[in-house]
């Protein structure tokens, strides 16, 4: 699709945004020369960012005879923003500055079996006190705020959300939102949260085409196309993990048959190792948890009855990042979520000679396996991240240039 001139001038703002803040202090000639524009776009965009107040100017460098130039940072007194990330038993929030910093967190917990719309609205809602209180930024100074929900958001906010305990569907969440906090609200889910914060701040900056995995109880992607990220028809692009793998397989949480969630998120792990080991002491079958940071250790330990339900799993894995590199053709996968931290580096060493075997030639020569690289909360990360994004599109499409 061709781009318009709005789209251009979003990336454009983008792209200068997000390398003044990997880079500060830095002068506009040499944010000009890193992101490929002319000198005099760049400062454009730069003075647009100052009027924002999401740039600041803080202080000169010697230019070699000539007027000094003046440095540019994230401004620490600019707009704060709040990503929220909803998870199936938490929910945590955080209070961001223009650089991404986190300045106030808070964490509620949900109940493990039945967490009803208001009640979840009850505790975003609680969390985002805290953190306003705690950082001193009444709730309308906020720009937004980021919410990332597991399960499937529709375009107009609604969320229909298949988490193993939760019963909702179509619930208007957006709205919900929008009735008791007023400021803007922007929705989706954690696959595509973690994928903006990799494009932003992780293994897949500086990127173009980008698988971005989610491996946990449930398993997913996120993807960009073109450094923006792909929602598919109906926001539902990604279900890489609803994706079929053995015919005939086992059941998904969601009734799947054999799809790729069933054997590498957390219980098809754990029922690999039942297979391998019945009885096994690393098996704590009401607890996902715990067995996977068994089977780490043991792992670490060399014990045999873990390597094998590993070499299980990264089989399936391998088989399965093939399918997706065969036909997404990704510069970067970046593997992310608990069970990637944990079980990731071990599971991409085994799954390499699966991988190599069935990938196409060129594909597998142009992809790198590489495993999430952030020290914080990407979903919650990625979530303040489109708030930011949110409100640099819409100043790209005001008329303001």
């Amino acid at each position: 699709m061709k781009r318009t001139y709005q789209d251009i001038r979003r990336a454009n703002r983008f792209a200068v945004m997000r390398h003044v803040i990997a880079s500060a202090p830095v002068a506009r000639r040499d944010v000009a020369t890193a992101v490929g524009l002319s000198v005099a776009t760049t400062a454009d965009i730069v003075s647009e960012l100052l009027e924002l107040r999401l740039v600041a100017e803080v202080g000169q460098q010697a230019s070699g005879g000539g007027r000094p130039r003046n440095l540019l940072a994230p401004n620490p007194d600019g707009p704060r923003f709040i990503g929220v990330d909803i998870a199936e038993t938490y929910v945590h929030v955080e209070l961001f500055d223009p650089a991404l910093r986190a300045l106030a967190r808070a964490e509620e917990d949900l109940h493990p079996h039945d967490n009803p719309p208001g009640y979840v609205l009850e505790r975003i809602l609680s969390g985002v006190a805290t953190v306003t209180a705690e950082s001193g930024v009444p709730l309308d100074g906020l720009l937004g705020i980021g919410v990332s929900i597991p399960g499937q958001v529709r375009p107009d906010g609604r969320a229909s959300v298949f988490a193993s305990n939760w019963t909702w569907r179509d619930v208007p969440l957006r709205d919900l939102l929008a009735e008791r906090i007023p400021i803007p609200v922007h929705l989706d889910n954690p696959l595509r949260a973690s994928t903006v914060a990799e494009l932003w701040f992780g293994a897949a900056r500086g990127r173009e085409n980008v698988a971005v995995l989610t491996m946990g109880t449930g398993v997913g992607a996120g993807l960009a196309v073109g450094g923006t990220i792909y929602h598919g028809a109906t926001n539902t692009a990604g279900e890489w993990g609803h994706t079929n793998l053995v015919i005939d397989g086992r059941l998904c949480r969601r009734g799947c048959v054999g799809c790729v969630e069933a054997y590498v998120g957390a219980p098809g792990i754990m029922r690999q190792l039942e297979e391998v080991a019945p009885g096994s002491p690393l098996l704590h079958p009401d607890d996902q948890t715990a067995t996977i940071n068994a089977l780490a250790a043991a792992l670490a330990e060399g014990d045999p009855v873990a390597e094998r339900a590993i070499a299980v799993t990264a089989r399936y894995l391998g088989i399965a990042l093939a399918n997706l590199i065969n036909l997404f053709n990704p510069q970067v996968v970046v593997l992310t979520g608990w069970v990637a931290d944990r079980l990731g580096a071990q599971l991409v060493e085994r799954a390499r000679p699966t991988m190599a075997a069935h990938a196409l030639g060129e594909a597998w020569a142009g992809v790198e396996i590489a495993l999430c690289p952030l020290d914080r909360n990407p979903v919650s990360l990625g979530a303040a991240t489109v708030v930011m994004e949110g409100f640099l599109s819409e100043v790209a499409t005001s008329g303001r240039s």
